[in-house]
């Protein structure tokens, strides 16, 4: 399981300018169960995606075709988490 946190190296301006291209990739990898969970750091410096069902590789390829990492619009750093442990309910997100 992997922590994609992007950081905004850009003006929001920038940002917003790519957000239908970023949500057409998030939606593609959403829909093949790669990415369970998203969203906005607050405040507004970037980004964060939880991603899961991949190696190393394949999640450092997913990064490079992020409309925000093309554009140098924003910089990822990839986080490597095994779970020891989850809340109750948890284990369907997190399996």
């Amino acid at each position: 399981m992997y922590i994609l946190l992007l950081d905004y190296l850009k003006p929001l301006s920038e940002i917003d300018a790519l957000l239908p291209e970023h949500r057409d990739y998030l939606d593609r990898y959403y829909g093949d169960g790669t990415f369970v969970l998203s969203g906005r750091q607050v405040p507004r410096t970037g980004g964060a995606i939880l991603a899961r069902h991949v190696d190393r590789a394949t999640i450092d390829r997913i990064v490079t075709e992020d409309p925000f990492a093309r554009a140098g619009v924003a910089r990822y750093r990839v986080v490597e988490v095994e779970p020891t442990r989850t809340a109750a309910g948890a284990g369907s997100v997190f399996g």
